[in-house]
């Protein structure tokens, strides 16, 4: 990989895809505003024909879907693949999501037939299409769920991870999680945070979360917090830095344990001032308490 990329060529290539509902078109919309020039539709075929030439003199953001005329599967991780080798701007892939029952309201609010089911019902088009793309979300750099964002917060997300204010500097996602629910899409590093003492069984504690101070102190008590804390700094510390070099403009780091709701989310918080302090753009992300879990249902 050229390591100079960024500084040659400080422009990205995004393309944006994911099931029908999950929110491309406000995706595309942000990244306009961001300053990519934005073109929804074109034939997979066209997009090398549209690099040709001089380097690009703005970043471009491209939405793809099951309606593009020549959508297959193949043939967009073949352009994936072709794409860094016939321009010097960072290639992305963007996959937004939606669980089925999401997909469907958004759907049904539209009163318009599934691309993919034009004369069936609704949840077989949105089966079909979810099963055809499901390759493409484990092939991307990034996966952003959107069940539970509104407009106005996605285009928060997006403009964390492909806004840098000065065209250079890397952004950092901090996504605490549970488990119990897999670890994120998406998610370059993983900490797990499971091995810390629990605030799941001190009943003062378990109703509450790791955004809470008292939550926080008793985390930090664990005799083990201090020497992990400062590992996983150190480790950051070294790999940022690499791959901001390398030209990635985001990462995404994971925090899980159990339940996602105290310990990930304590040591999610701690971290992202942290790093904030050192001079990186810095998001944080609660999976599980985005979700509304149930009090109850396991720790962080």
């Amino acid at each position: 990989m050229n390591t100079d990329r960024t500084k040659a060529n400080p422009h990205q290539i995004v393309i944006v895809t994911g099931p029908s509902g999950a929110g491309r078109s406000t995706a595309i919309n942000a990244l306009e505003d961001l300053g990519f020039e934005a073109i929804d539709n074109l034939p997979l075929s066209l997009i090398p024909r549209l690099l040709d030439g001089p380097p690009l003199t703005r970043s471009v953001a491209l939405g793809v879907d099951v309606r593009n005329r020549d959508f297959t599967t193949k043939a967009l991780m073949q352009l994936v693949d072709a794409l860094p080798a016939q321009t010097d701007a960072e290639v992305s892939l963007l996959y937004l999501n939606a669980r089925e029952d999401v997909l469907i309201r958004r759907y049904s609010e539209t009163r318009r037939p599934h691309p993919m089911a034009p004369n069936e019902s609704l949840q077989e088009g949105i089966r079909r299409e979810r099963e055809l793309l499901g390759a493409i979300q484990s092939r991307s750099d990034v996966v952003i769920e959107t069940s539970d964002l509104s407009p106005h917060e996605l285009r928060d997300e997006l403009t964390t991870l492909f806004a840098a204010p000065d065209g250079t500097r890397m952004s950092v996602l901090l996504n605490s999680f549970s488990y119990k629910r897999g670890v994120p899409h998406g998610v370059d590093m993983v900490y797990d945070c499971r091995f810390l003492r629990n605030p799941h069984w001190e009943p003062d504690l378990r109703s509450l979360t790791g955004k809470d101070q008292r939550v926080a102190n008793y985390v930090t008590d664990d005799e083990r917090f201090d020497a992990f804390f400062e590992k996983i700094n150190d480790l950051t510390d070294l790999l940022l830095p690499a791959f901001h070099d390398e030209g990635k403009s985001y990462l995404t780091i994971g925090l899980g344990c159990t339940g996602g709701k105290h310990r990930s989310v304590a040591v999610a918080e701690m971290m992202g001032k942290t790093l904030a302090n050192k001079g990186w753009q810095v998001s944080i992300r609660h999976r599980e308490l985005e979700r509304q879990a149930k009090p109850g249902s396991g720790d962080t």
